[in-house]
């Protein structure tokens, strides 16, 4: 009887006992960040002893009452050499394949999430369907939105090759490419993205709560929260009668093609303020990262929301650099592209593209203008390459120090001269271009403030901008439209960043 009690305990005592487990981002095949320290933790029972192992390094600690546990690795040289990471508790976790070099946060909507089969694989993509690219990974995140900042992410780490290359971010893909090609050291890229979603869902909490915009924001989501018991009725006999006329169409075999309704936003949805960051950001935090390249903006291009993310914007950015704690590392994001939104010469995507800019003055940011490949009638532009070898340039000479170009002409000053107005420039690298051979996107306004399409011409690196319709202009604005047709370039091929002089 006493062998059964006992043997009784220790079953119960094993299942009891935790395993040492790590975080999911650490598995086979990750990259981890050279010539940083590099954290590394997970969970184990409590007050469990566990040392982690890689490149010659052992590092220990001990789990904490919670059963948490954090090392943190030196700084590390790349290596393309694939090694095992060892963790050991009471038990013993080997993960294989380990590379180190440089690691990038990728995250966004869905022109950072849409994959390399879903935009142009088969026209832009380059290489052939042979390619194998074993120093060049992606962990992409998996969807998630939580109330409070969660303990981990879903997710594996994939190597590019054959089979894998087309479920990678484009975006993201040609990024890490060009980098890899340039510094010759592995590259791995954290997807964490998600379609659909604003600017506020990925800001965190603190930052969120500190911003100007806080108020309108919280009082749009409680509003939505409180329309969701009326619009959550609708939408069950909706759904229910479109269920109905799939099962008749089917039984009478043919076609269904109607769309099945679209579920409202409220408890849980990834519009949630904060949700994302909760969800998908938080459990990365202690993660050492190079840097973010960030592709949204089309959730929030509407009034007044594309006014309000000069204010949200930078708090996202601020608010990640803090719970990062690794400095004021680099942030680049992508401008929006033309794109018509119902009416091509509408400005609230102007705006938006306005508020991006802005963002600007902080500190370690970059922005990728692609206002010329977009495409009018499609939110979401299938030329993924120039977008993400755009981002890799600001890399490439913001963070890397290569001496390369990476911005188009920015607008430096505009004065009245004559009839008309002069726009200087900085980055005119290679001279100012029209490519278009009409240089168009420059308008004029007088003290009525309406604007006409007006005539420009380059001398040297300004623009003399004229229109017979302004005979006394008091304004210029270039690109400022939702679709603008945008004909200035520098020499290198890159666009001129949309701007306006007044505040109307």
């Amino acid at each position: 009887m006493k062998t059964i009690v006992l043997c009784c305990f220790l079953f119960a005592a094993a299942l009891a006992r935790a395993d040492v487990k790590p975080a999911t981002l650490f598995a086979d095949h990750a990259v981890l960040q050279r010539d940083k320290p590099v954290p590394v933790w997970g969970v184990a029972d409590a007050g469990e002893k566990v040392s982690v192992i890689f490149a010659g390094h052992t590092v220990e600690t001990t789990a904490d009452a919670a059963g948490r546990w954090r090392v943190e690795l030196p700084a590390l040289a790349a290596s393309a050499e694939p090694r095992s990471l060892v963790i050991r508790g009471r038990n013993t976790v080997t993960l294989t394949d380990i590379l180190v070099g440089e690691v990038w946060l990728a995250s966004g909507q869905s022109n950072m999430a849409r994959t390399l089969r879903t935009t142009a694989f088969d026209t832009v993509f380059e290489y052939p369907a042979s390619a194998d690219f074993p120093m060049i990974r992606e962990f992409t995140v998996a969807h998630a939105v939580t109330d409070q900042p969660a303990a981990d992410v879903a997710g594996a780490w994939r190597r590019a090759g054959p089979a894998t290359l087309p479920e990678f971010s484009a975006t993201a893909w040609f990024f890490a490419h060009a980098l890899h090609v340039v510094l010759r050291v592995p590259v791995g890229i954290v997807n964490s993205s998600w379609g659909g979603t604003p600017a506020e869902a990925w800001t965190d909490a603190e930052a969120l709560r500190g911003s100007p915009v806080h108020a309108a924001v919280r009082q749009r989501w409680d509003e939505v929260l409180a329309a969701y018991p009326a619009a959550k009725a609708r939408y069950d006999a909706a759904r229910a009668d479109w269920e109905k006329q799939k099962a008749v169409a089917t039984a009478a075999g043919k076609k269904f093609t109607k769309a099945a309704p679209a579920v409202p936003p409220g408890p849980g949805h990834q519009n949630t303020p904060s949700g994302l960051f909760n969800g998908m950001i938080a459990p990365l935090t202690p993660a050492a990262f190079r840097g973010v390249i960030w592709y949204q903006g089309e959730n929030n291009a509407r009034v007044p929301r594309n006014t309000e993310y000069r204010q949200l914007f930078p708090a996202l950015v601020s608010g990640w650099r803090r719970v990062f704690n690794q400095g004021d590392f680099p942030f680049y994001w992508v401008q929006l592209a033309n794109f018509a939104s119902g009416d091509a010469e509408s400005t609230v995507w102007a705006t938006l593209r306005e508020s991006q800019t802005l963002t600007l003055a902080l500190p370690h940011t970059g922005q990728a203008v692609i206002i010329d490949i977009g495409n009018v009638a499609d939110i979401h532009p299938k030329n993924k390459k120039d977008v993400g070898r755009r981002l890799a340039r600001l890399a490439l000479r913001r963070t890397y120090g290569l001496d390369l170009v990476d911005s188009g002409p920015v607008f430096a000053k505009a004065a009245p001269e004559g009839a008309g107005w002069r726009v200087s420039f900085t980055h005119t690298d290679g001279g100012l271009v029209a490519p278009l051979n009409a240089l168009s996107g420059f308008e004029l306004a007088g003290e009525d403030r309406v604007f006409h399409p007006a005539n420009a011409k380059i001398q040297k690196d300004s623009v003399l901008v004229t229109s017979p319709s302004v005979p006394a202009p008091v304004a210029v604005r270039y690109a400022w439209r939702n679709a603008p047709v945008a004909g200035l370039f520098n020499g290198e091929g890159l666009p001129a960043t949309p701007f306006r002089t007044d505040t109307w």
